[in-house]
């Protein structure tokens, strides 16, 4: 037993194991982070239905959204975004690994009449003939990849943007990492059943590694006859290293504001979003 917990409370080396997939595809947590997308009241899955619709504004305004404009979602989810930028008239390909998500968000988009593309797949090995006006990835997705991930990620973008398209993406900053303590616990169905649907302990540590300026959320879920570990990674940027990153992998960022919504720049926000074209 001894042994066991010294295991589960064992610091991991920074992006040593990825386990998004754990989170977005498991018949009961997928089912959970649906119910989090389409609580409009709440910053969880997805922001807040007013947030969104703020958000969706702005960017429809900022980079000219509207027909014959191509636009990429990654991590689109159950289309919260997709929906109403397709609304206007704007041909939007959504990329997602959740089936349940997608399930939703075909739904909607039958509903409402429109045509959206949704591709059911890991957006790490997206691929597509087609050219996109503006790529985008937000609600911080961008800070759970590893350097590694965000590079070829970055490649990626690169060739699927028209000669002058536009990237969208919006990442934790080190102001937001600075508020950050470890700590560590369990509990007896942890976080109110959200990991399975059977009888569970839930131990949960939060590791900081200052000098990667990395957060790790890493949870360990002990039911009968099964033990899983799920990590949650979090990169936090200043918006120089933000810069670096996306200067090696051929762009040049044209703008920052506070989140997706188009908000000032302020050195003390939790967030903020970069506008990057292709240099």
């Amino acid at each position: 037993m001894l042994e066991t917990l010294e295991r589960i409370n064992r610091r991991p080396q920074p992006w040593s194991a990825y386990t998004a997939s754990d989170l977005w595809t498991d018949e009961h947590t997928s089912a959970q982070m649906l119910a989090y997308h389409l609580n409009g009241d709440i910053d969880v899955s997805s922001r807040n239905a007013a947030f969104i619709a703020r958000s969706v504004a702005w960017i429809t305004s900022e980079f000219g959204i509207g027909p014959g404009r191509r636009i990429a979602d990654f991590g689109c989810g159950p289309g919260l975004n997709a929906t109403p930028l397709a609304q206007t008239g704007a041909e939007v390909t959504g990329i997602d690994f959740s089936v349940r998500s997608l399930e939703h968000a075909r739904g909607v988009a039958e509903r409402e009449g429109l045509t959206i593309r949704y591709v059911h797949q890991n957006y790490l090995e997206f691929e597509s003939d087609d050219r996109f006006d503006l790529v985008m990835m937000i609600m911080c997705d961008f800070c759970a990849l590893s350097p590694v991930q965000r590079r070829g990620m970055l490649d990626r973008f690169r060739r699927i943007l028209t000669p002058d398209g536009s990237v969208l993406l919006d990442v934790y900053s080190l102001s937001r990492f600075a508020g950050l303590e470890e700590s560590t616990g369990y509990a007896l169905g942890l976080h109110n059943g959200f990991w399975s649907a059977r009888p569970y302990y839930g131990f949960y540590n939060t590791f900081l590694y200052p000098k990667e300026k990395v957060a790790l959320d890493k949870f360990t879920l002990v039911e009968d006859g099964r033990t899983r570990e799920v990590f949650n990674w979090l990169q936090h940027f200043s918006p120089s290293s933000l810069e670096a990153e996306f200067a090696e992998a051929g762009f040049r960022v044209r703008n920052l504001f506070s989140d997706v919504a188009g908000s000032p720049y302020e050195e003390d926000s939790p967030e903020f979003a970069v506008v990057a074209d292709l240099a």
